[in-house]
């Protein structure tokens, strides 16, 4: 039963990213209007984005006994381009073979994200590819480093004035720079924002988000 209901959720989630997905390039390949041409802007707007994916998503594949929390925000620059920074927590009871851990932590990834779509970068809806610096502090002390290409996308569903809502995914790989030497397991084997003591790891996150 839990696989099975593992599988509808994936399922569901993969046809929500196809949808939003497709609805970046098919706004990408309609023709508008261009307006005249002015002084190039710099400075577009500012967004926050909650994760809703990854509090559902951790605990279920984890017994219910891990948590994770993340919240972002970046800025548009010259249309394509999103310099980000990612605030999370997470932590709870995991194990590894015989060794039960438990613990939490916060951390944080910085990066940039650039939107690829070459004729309308100026459309609310943006195909986003980047990189990201991830770093988590333990509440024993312990600190690790990775890094992660990123790729997602984000689509306007609402806009009041001139701010707008916003609802997007993005899939990470994630590669660790502080591995542990071959045959030694001092360090925890849950590392925040990152997961299990892996060289390499996924992950994705389903943003809700308010551009203002």
């Amino acid at each position: 039963m839990k696989g099975e209901r593992l599988k509808v959720k994936g399922i569901f989630l993969l046809s929500i990213f196809i949808f939003q997905f497709s609805i970046c390039f098919a706004d990408d390949s309609i023709a508008v209007d261009q307006p005249k041409k002015e002084k190039k802007q710099i400075y577009y707007s500012t967004q926050v984005k909650l994760d809703i994916l990854s509090p559902v998503l951790t605990p279920g594949l984890n017994n219910w006994q891990m948590q994770h929390y993340e919240i972002a925000t970046n800025v548009q620059l010259a249309q394509r381009f999103y310099p980000t920074i990612e605030l999370g927590y997470a932590g709870g009871k995991t194990h590894n073979d015989s060794v039960q851990y438990n613990g939490h932590g916060g951390f944080v990834r910085i990066g940039c994200d650039i939107n690829p779509l070459k004729k309308h970068p100026e459309s609310p809806h943006a195909m986003l590819v980047g990189v990201r610096l991830g770093s988590a502090v333990q509440t024993k002390g312990e600190t690790d480093c990775w890094g992660e290409i990123v790729a997602g996308c984000q689509v306007e569903i609402a806009q009041v004035n001139k701010t707008a809502f916003y609802m997007g995914w993005m899939g990470r790989f994630k590669i660790l720079f502080t591995r542990e030497k071959e045959g030694l397991s001092s360090r925890p084997i849950y590392i925040p924002g990152f997961g299990m003591r892996d060289n390499v790891g996924w992950g994705a996150n389903y943003y809700l988000g308010w551009r203002f």
